[in-house]
This record gives structure tokens, C-alpha cells and sequence, in this order.
């Protein structure tokens, strides 16, 4: 009998949230195949099994936090084995019915946050909170709750997004925009108006001074990982980043925008349609009833998606794209510019600009 542990998937954090079990008590499994998902703030791994067998002695379940080196289960040669006489870990979970929408932390990170009497409506949603990361999202909290400015919001990302949110948020007319923070601009630089404050290491001292609410203009078009690193620095600083949209855009009342999701000038979101965490629905871009966007998609200017279209995280749809009814495009795909997709595209697939997949 072999035990399988826990592996290490950040060195930065020992612990890992379950986000996914692949198997149940007593099931067969060959050697390769997919047991669990473990995700951490920064990385998402996938554990296999090394050989064939039973899984045996399951001490875990979705949802729960697992530290690095904690046994998993066992792989056994045959359903009667004896399992060894081993500690039974914490079953403490946290209770996601009691976490306000879109936020997600491990257990300790929970139990950390009770005991310190936090309101979890002031945390940031999106990016997992970890123990580590809710210890320096404290850490960088010593002004009193009073000096929260709910309507000052700062930008981080000088460049043509930015330029096109600071319009945005100028539009709504709710948000006032502090400032840029771009770690390439430099500090002072006024940009529509707006001055730079600095890089990623001012975020604390804004953060300190009220400043509790940030908008992500790093696209990410070439690599979408340069994103999601945006998101996750804001998170660590304590920030909040809202959903936008550009008032000349349309709602549905049922459609459902997730935290930092943007909508710009004159686009569309449908009935039941759902945005994940962070996706970019630029302007004049059509996302029809009951479309499912995985977090960080991003649908350039003047894309046209029918019904019922699922598209995987981290997709890039390119402007002018048409996307058939009920179509599936896979995590991370890019579709280029004016090409029209009739049949689903794999994951990490590619469709040429002008292209009419299949071919």
C-alpha cells in the first residue's frame, strides 16, 4: 500500500485548497489518472496517481484546505488492505453558504478572519485568500475603517485601457479616479489628468490612505498570465476591484457581472448570461442570452457571440469575431481577428485572423 501526499505547489504557501476530487472511496484507478485539484493563490496543479490500485482511506473533500506532505489517501492492491493507524486531519471547512458571492478562502484564512471579527464583505473577491495573504492584507490595515473612501478608485495600468476606463469610470459619474500605478510610467506623469503615483510598491501606502477600490487595465492580449498577476497583487494590497460598465452599455437584469468584469461603451450582456471574475467585454461587443465566460476572457471590439456560447478562462476572442450558437471555445484559446467559429475549439486552440473554423 503507497500513501499519496499532498505535494508542495507554491513554496510560498504550504497549504493548498482542494478545489476538485477526482475520485471516491474504493474507486479503481490506473496509474496517470487525475485524483484531485489543488489550487493556491498563484498556481493550480493536478494530482495523478503514480501506479494502479484502490483508493483507500480518503481524508479529504472538495473544498477543504490540505497542507504539503498530508496524506491524501492510499493506493492499494486490493479493496481488504489494512490502512495504517494515522492522525485524522481537520474536517474544518470553511462554510462557502456564508461567504458573500465571488469570495473564496481556505480554512485557516477563515478561521483567522473570525477570530480577528472581520467583516468578509470588505475582503477582495476573485483571487483565493489565503492564511499568508489575509495576515498582509491585515498587516497593510492600520487605518481606522472610517478612513474607507468608497467612492476613490485608482487604475493600474497607464496604457490604452486605462486611458478607456479612466473614460469609463468619468462616465458613471460614481468613482473618483486617485490615480495610475504602472511599474513602467514614471511616477508624477499625468496621463487624461490623472497623475502616477508609482509602481506595484505604492499599493500599500494608497491602500492605507482609504483608497480601498482598483481597476485592472492590464489587459494582457499577448499573455493573459500578466493579468491575473495584476489581480492577485491588488488582492495580496487588500483592494477591491468592482464590475464597470459603461452606462451606454446593456444589462439584462438577469445576466450576472462578477467582480472586476468590464463592460464598455455600447455593448451588450444577455439574459442569464454569467461573466467570471475579471473578463472584458469591450466596446460594441454582443454577449448573447445565456452565455458562460470563464474568468479573465477577454471579447474584443465589435465580437459577436450567439447564444448559449461557453468560452474557457483566459480565452482571447479578436474583434469582429462570430461565434455560433452554443459553441464551446476552450481555455486559453485565441481567436483572431474577423474569423467566424462554427464548431467548438480545444483548449489552447488556435483560429487565423479571417479564418471559418473548421475549416
Amino acid at each position: 500500500m503507497d500513501s499519496v501526499l499532498i505535494p508542495l505547489v507554491n513554496p510560498n504557501e504550504p497549504e493548498a485548497l482542494l478545489a476538485a476530487l477526482h475520485v471516491s472511496e474504493g474507486q479503481q484507478v490506473a496509474a496517470g489518472d487525475p485524483l484531485c485539484t489543488l489550487e493556491t493563490t498563484k498556481a493550480t496543479a493536478e494530482l495523478a496517481a503514480d501506479r494502479d490500485g484502490y483508493v483507500l482511506g480518503l481524508r479529504y473533500q472538495a473544498g477543504q484546505t490540505a497542507r504539503a506532505g498530508e496524506v491524501l489517501c492510499y493506493l492499494a492492491d486490493s479493496l481488504d488492505e489494512q490502512l495504517p493507524q494515522v492522525a485524522t486531519p481537520s474536517t474544518e471547512t470553511p462554510h462557502m453558504a456564508e461567504l458573500p458571492p465571488g469570495l473564496r478562502m481556505t480554512s485557516p484564512a477563515l478561521a483567522l478572519a473570525r477570530e480577528r471579527g472581520l467583516d468578509l464583505s470588505s475582503l477582495p473577491v476573485g483571487p483565493l485568500i489565503t492564511e499568508s495573504a489575509l495576515r498582509t492584507y491585515l498587516q497593510a490595515e492600520p487605518q481606522p475603517a472610517s478612513a474607507f473612501d468608497p467612492h476613490a478608485i485608482i487604475v493600474y495600468g497607464g496604457g490604452g485601457h486605462g486611458k478607456s476606463l479612466v473614460d469609463l469610470l468619468r462616465a458613471l459619474g460614481t468613482y473618483r479616479v486617485v490615480g495610475f500605478v504602472d511599474d513602467g510610467l514614471p511616477k508624477g506623469q499625468l496621463i487624461m489628468g490623472v497623475p502616477v503615483l508609482g509602481g506595484s510598491e505604492v499599493l500599500p501606502e494608497i491602500h492605507a490612505q482609504g483608497v480601498h477600490l482598483a481597476a485592472n487595465a492590464v489587459g494582457g492580449i499577448g499573455d493573459v498570465t500578466v493579468r491575473v498577476k495584476v489581480f492577485h497583487h491588488l488582492a495580496q494590497a487588500g483592494f477591491v476591484c468592482p464590475a464597470l460598465s459603461h452606462p451606454t452599455a446593456v444589462i439584462e437584469p438577469s445576466a450576472t457581472l462578477t467582480a472586476g468584469v468590464h463592460v464598455f461603451a455600447h455593448a451588450y450582456v444577455g439574459s442569464e448570461a454569467r461573466l467570471g471574475y475579471g473578463v472584458i467585454v469591450n466596446t460594441g461587443a454582443i454577449v448573447s442570452h445565456d452565455c458562460l465566460l470563464g474568468d479573465y476572457v477577454n471579447i474584443s471590439p465589435g465580437a459577436m457571440l450567439a447564444g448559449g456560447v461557453q468560452i474557457g478562462s483566459g480565452a482571447l476572442i479578436g474583434m469582429g469575431v462570430t461565434v455560433n450558437l452554443g459553441v464551446n471555445i476552450g481555455a486559453g484559446a485565441r481567436v483572431g481577428n474577423g474569423a467566424t467559429v462554427k464548431a467548438d475549439v480545444p483548449e489552447k486552440g488556435v483560429v487565423r485572423a479571417g479564418a471559418v473554423w473548421p475549416d
